[in-house]
């Protein structure tokens, strides 16, 4: 009975442990120990534990004069380590790096997390107006055309699938219906989505899904930038069949054949 109570807290402890450094990596401003105990669900004491190890790890640091936490050093490396070795990104990168010079805008790789969208991997563009970088950030889904897209071939059933996520307590869907319409059409128009302000005022964005061998999705391939940049008639005739020509190259790259192939 000792050994296993000892393993479920051991468990529990990296569990809470990746949690501080989930809250650190996302929070605008550093954390003091009082705010991660009561994030975290544990008493300061074993938090304070807990932090003192991840710092002797130098994943976390302390600022001595206020107290506050921070991510340290070799999180930020053990990151970069992490995001050379994905194969998402080593296959995506090159035909990525091909679509930001063709059209000079910001193109990225972003997978799915739970029910939040990842920005994965980027390349940027020259231009002297455009986006802030959204490397390593998450946005609930629903507010971007990547989580849309991919959402929309993931979801088996979408209008059943929307009411439960209505019902739970997680992120709320504002308007399940109207979401349920647009991603249908996502869905009908072979997986391809534009969204306009979900990024933030003046941003648009478009997304077309990539596929594995099996045929699951597994990531968007993203365009985005200032709205007055990417009008309709550019992202009808110029973008969208870029990106749906890259996004196929990428999807081959992971095995995936179309139905009709052949």
């Amino acid at each position: 009975m000792i050994a296993d109570k000892n393993s479920a807290y051991n468990v529990q402890t990296v569990t809470k442990a990746f949690e501080i450094l989930e809250i650190l990596s996302g929070q605008q401003a550093n954390a003091d120990l009082p705010q991660l105990a009561a994030k975290i669900a544990l008493t300061r004491n074993k938090t304070f534990r807990l932090l003192a190890t991840l710092i002797d790890k130098g994943l976390v640091d302390r600022d001595p004069l206020t107290g506050f936490y921070k991510l340290g050093m070799c999180s930020t490396s053990l990151a970069q380590k992490i995001l050379r070795n994905s194969s998402v990104i080593n296959l995506a990168h090159p035909i990525m790096e091909e679509l930001a010079k063709r059209h000079d805008e910001a193109v990225y790789m972003t997978v799915i997390k739970g029910d939040d969208v990842l920005f994965l991997d980027m390349v940027d563009c020259e231009q002297q107006i455009k986006a802030t970088t959204f490397v390593g950030e998450k946005f609930p889904f629903f507010t971007n055309a990547a989580g849309k897209v991919i959402k929309a071939l993931e979801a088996r059933e979408l209008p059943e699938w929307l009411s439960q996520k209505r019902r739970s307590r997680s992120k709320l869907v504002p308007d399940p219906e109207k979401l349920a319409f647009e991603l249908m059409e996502i869905r009908m128009n072979g997986g391809v989505a534009v969204d306009n302000g979900g990024l933030g005022e003046g941003i648009s964005s478009v997304a077309v899904a990539v596929k594995d061998y099996a045929g699951k999705v597994i990531g968007a391939i993203t365009m985005l930038g200032p709205s007055f940049r990417m009008v309709q008639e550019r992202i009808e005739k110029e973008i969208i069949p870029s990106l749906v020509v890259s996004a196929a190259l990428i999807s081959a790259k992971f095995g995936y054949l179309p139905a009709n192939f052949g």
